[in-house]
């Protein structure tokens, strides 16, 4: 689809996702306390989790890191899911609190993928750059840019065909 048939991002959403930068300090302390500790706990490689996130970025053109729970997150995948695109979705909890040691550990590494170290998710990997989360995303539908960047990428869209030889086509043809 072309960047007019993406539906705006919700105001109330988008703003919300915009305030979130005052807070970031607050969120990068409890973030790393948190992955300190849980990680320890659980015993994490964190190595495993920076490869982890560098092979899915590599696989994967369009690549969303979500809470379950996020308003920020339903967002951001209702925004791709409206472009037809195909995407991998990695849900690393329902919300940052309920995270485990291996998520906590996840979070903190996303954070060093993006300009200014922001905790919060989601996060968006488009050709393996990360673009930021909810309000960068929602900036590219608005600026027309983000469907510039989708059709860059060599995966196809949902739905679209392959490229393959199929038997009724070439029967038709």
């Amino acid at each position: 689809p072309d960047a007019l048939s993406i539906p705006p991002p919700t105001p109330a959403i988008k703003l919300a996702a915009n305030g979130m930068t005052l807070l970031k300090p607050i969120f990068a302390l409890e973030a790393n306390l948190q992955a300190a500790v849980l990680g320890a706990i659980s015993k994490v490689d964190k190595e495993a989790v920076a490869s982890d996130i560098a092979t899915l970025k590599n696989e994967n053109d369009v690549l969303i890191y979500t809470y379950g729970l996020s308003p920020f997150s339903s967002e951001a995948v209702s925004i791709l899911e409206a472009t037809g695109c195909e995407y991998t979705n990695i849900e690393l909890g329902k919300e940052w609190f309920l995270l485990g040691g291996e998520g906590s550990e996840t979070r903190v590494a996303l954070s060093k993928e993006v300009d200014g170290g922001a905790t919060s998710l989601p996060k968006i990997f488009i050709g393996g750059e990360c673009i930021g989360g909810c309000a960068e995303l929602a900036n590219l539908v608005e600026n027309g840019e983000l469907d510039e960047k989708l059709s860059k990428l060599k995966s196809t869209k949902k739905g679209s065909s392959s490229g393959k030889p199929n038997f009724f086509t070439n029967l038709f043809a």
